[in-house]
Protein backbone atom coordinates (compact mmCIF):
# COMPACT_ATOMS: atom_id res chain seq x y z
CA UNK A 1 0.00 0.00 0.00
CA UNK A 2 1.81 3.49 -1.04
CA UNK A 3 1.70 5.68 1.68
CA UNK A 4 -1.50 7.77 0.70
CA UNK A 5 -1.78 9.09 4.46
CA UNK A 6 -0.11 12.58 2.86
CA UNK A 7 -3.21 13.11 0.70
CA UNK A 8 -5.61 15.94 2.04
CA UNK A 9 -8.81 14.05 3.02
CA UNK A 10 -10.97 16.90 2.00
CA UNK A 11 -10.52 19.03 -1.06
CA UNK A 12 -10.96 22.74 -1.38
CA UNK A 13 -12.61 24.04 -4.45
CA UNK A 14 -10.83 24.24 -7.63
CA UNK A 15 -10.34 26.98 -10.23
CA UNK A 16 -11.84 24.97 -13.48
CA UNK A 17 -9.37 26.42 -15.43
CA UNK A 18 -6.49 24.76 -13.24
CA UNK A 19 -7.80 21.72 -14.68
CA UNK A 20 -7.23 22.36 -18.29
CA UNK A 21 -3.69 24.25 -17.64
CA UNK A 22 -1.53 20.75 -18.43
CA UNK A 23 -4.09 19.27 -20.95
CA UNK A 24 -5.19 22.42 -23.02
CA UNK A 25 -8.98 21.09 -22.24
CA UNK A 26 -10.78 20.92 -18.93
CA UNK A 27 -12.16 18.12 -20.16
CA UNK A 28 -9.60 15.90 -20.80
CA UNK A 29 -8.26 17.14 -17.49
CA UNK A 30 -11.38 15.17 -15.51
CA UNK A 31 -11.27 12.18 -17.95
CA UNK A 32 -7.64 11.83 -16.56
CA UNK A 33 -8.49 12.28 -12.91
CA UNK A 34 -11.42 9.97 -13.50
CA UNK A 35 -9.20 7.12 -15.43
CA UNK A 36 -6.77 7.42 -12.13
CA UNK A 37 -9.30 7.54 -9.98
CA UNK A 38 -10.14 4.13 -11.47
CA UNK A 39 -6.54 2.79 -11.55
CA UNK A 40 -6.13 3.42 -7.63
CA UNK A 41 -9.70 1.97 -6.94
CA UNK A 42 -8.85 -1.32 -8.83
CA UNK A 43 -5.25 -1.46 -6.92
CA UNK A 44 -6.68 -0.73 -3.64
CA UNK A 45 -9.39 -3.78 -3.93
CA UNK A 46 -6.90 -5.75 -5.44
CA UNK A 47 -4.83 -5.43 -2.27
CA UNK A 48 -7.38 -5.94 -0.14
CA UNK A 49 -8.59 -8.62 -1.22
CA UNK A 50 -5.28 -10.27 -1.23
CA UNK A 51 -4.74 -9.61 2.09
CA UNK A 52 -7.86 -10.72 3.11
CA UNK A 53 -7.86 -13.91 1.51
CA UNK A 54 -5.65 -15.77 4.19
CA UNK A 55 -8.64 -15.61 6.15
CA UNK A 56 -10.76 -17.08 3.63
CA UNK A 57 -12.52 -20.21 5.21
CA UNK A 58 -11.73 -23.63 3.78
CA UNK A 59 -14.48 -25.16 2.07
CA UNK A 60 -14.67 -28.63 3.71
CA UNK A 61 -15.12 -26.70 7.16
CA UNK A 62 -18.35 -25.79 8.33
CA UNK A 63 -17.84 -24.25 11.31
CA UNK A 64 -18.59 -20.75 12.13
CA UNK A 65 -17.22 -17.96 10.96
CA UNK A 66 -15.98 -15.42 13.67
CA UNK A 67 -14.70 -11.75 12.68
CA UNK A 68 -10.90 -11.91 13.67
CA UNK A 69 -8.86 -9.10 15.07
CA UNK A 70 -6.42 -8.52 11.96
CA UNK A 71 -9.15 -8.55 9.76
CA UNK A 72 -10.86 -5.81 11.52
CA UNK A 73 -7.00 -3.81 11.79
CA UNK A 74 -7.38 -4.20 7.94
CA UNK A 75 -10.47 -2.93 7.31
CA UNK A 76 -9.61 -0.04 9.28
CA UNK A 77 -6.18 0.67 7.41
CA UNK A 78 -8.52 0.81 4.30
CA UNK A 79 -10.87 2.97 5.51
CA UNK A 80 -8.33 5.69 6.52
CA UNK A 81 -7.59 5.84 3.35
CA UNK A 82 -8.47 9.23 1.29
CA UNK A 83 -10.74 8.65 -1.47
CA UNK A 84 -9.49 7.33 -4.60
CA UNK A 85 -10.88 10.37 -6.49
CA UNK A 86 -8.75 12.75 -3.64
CA UNK A 87 -5.72 10.67 -4.34
CA UNK A 88 -5.94 11.38 -7.87
CA UNK A 89 -6.73 15.03 -8.07
CA UNK A 90 -3.94 15.25 -5.41
CA UNK A 91 -1.97 13.45 -8.14
CA UNK A 92 -2.91 15.67 -11.11
CA UNK A 93 -2.11 18.79 -9.13
CA UNK A 94 1.08 17.60 -7.94
CA UNK A 95 2.25 17.17 -11.75
CA UNK A 96 2.51 13.50 -10.82
CA UNK A 97 0.48 12.02 -13.39
CA UNK A 98 1.28 11.22 -16.74
CA UNK A 99 -0.83 10.82 -19.90
CA UNK A 100 -1.18 9.83 -23.48
CA UNK A 101 -3.40 10.81 -25.65
CA UNK A 102 -4.30 8.61 -28.50
CA UNK A 103 -5.21 9.07 -31.90
CA UNK A 104 -9.35 10.86 -32.52
CA UNK A 105 -12.29 7.94 -32.79
CA UNK A 106 -12.15 7.13 -36.53
CA UNK A 107 -8.62 7.60 -37.23
CA UNK A 108 -6.51 5.01 -38.49
CA UNK A 109 -3.74 3.79 -35.82
CA UNK A 110 -0.28 3.89 -36.87
CA UNK A 111 1.63 0.41 -35.73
Amino acid sequence: MKDYKKVPENITSINYLQLGRSTGNIYKGVCVIAKRANQIAANLKAELNERLSEFSPNMDALEEIQENREQIEIARQYEAIPKPTLIAVDEFFRGKLYYKEGPPLGAPSVH
